[in-house]
């Protein structure tokens, strides 16, 4: 006797588009919760959809397989989240030595930013982005290259490189680490500097 397994027929392709549409909303709200950090509107909207694409490619799959993913969507997206963040997309993986994969950037904790219009490297950072400023009016700038070099010598040591630190943008965590104290300190100082 030979024993033949008998499985539920697969849904057709549309059953199973209108099935997953059903449920693209609590997915599409559960990425945009996850990426609520990313600032950047356009690169937390390609996340969302990234996680939506992850998501079909896995229903699809389920589905094959015989299973009702509708009934576990929360958990598929969760899945497809955490994916999304760790690199991976629809089409491979982002490349994790590339410098300007944010991938790369999170894991070893660095930031490729635009470089300025011009640079010495002799002259503070500080100096070089008032040269040339076509922004803030000349009496501001005349008073902030008085009161500032007076204020700034009012300081200690540690604080004058820790504002050097921060003027150049170094990352809150980085200055942290550095002059041994806690983020929320640095965020404290920050706030009194300014």
């Amino acid at each position: 006797m030979s024993a033949t397994a008998t499985s539920a027929p697969l849904p057709s392709g549309n059953q199973q588009h209108a099935s997953f549409l059903a449920i693209v909303p609590r997915i599409a709200e559960h990425g945009r919760i996850y990426f609520r950090h990313v600032k950047c509107p356009a690169r937390k909207e390609d996340a969302v959809q990234e996680v939506l694409a992850l998501c079909w490619k896995w229903f699809v799959r389920l589905a094959q397989q015989g299973k009702d993913a509708t009934q576990f969507a929360s958990a598929l997206a969760s899945y497809a989240a955490k994916a999304v963040r760790s690199g991976r997309r629809l089409c491979g993986t982002e490349k994790a030595r590339d410098v300007l994969s944010p991938l790369a950037q999170q894991r070893h904790g660095f930031v490729v930013e635009k470089l300025p219009d011009f640079s010495t490297l002799s002259s503070n950072p500080l100096e070089e982005a008032l040269h040339d400023n076509t922004v803030s009016p000349v009496p501001d700038q005349v008073a902030f290259r008085s009161d500032f070099p007076a204020w700034r010598g009012t300081r200690s040591e540690r604080d004058r490189r820790l504002i050097d630190d921060l003027m150049v943008r170094e990352r809150t965590q980085a200055v942290a680490r550095k002059y041994g104290v806690s983020s929320a300190r640095v965020s404290q100082l920050r706030r009194d500097f300014h």
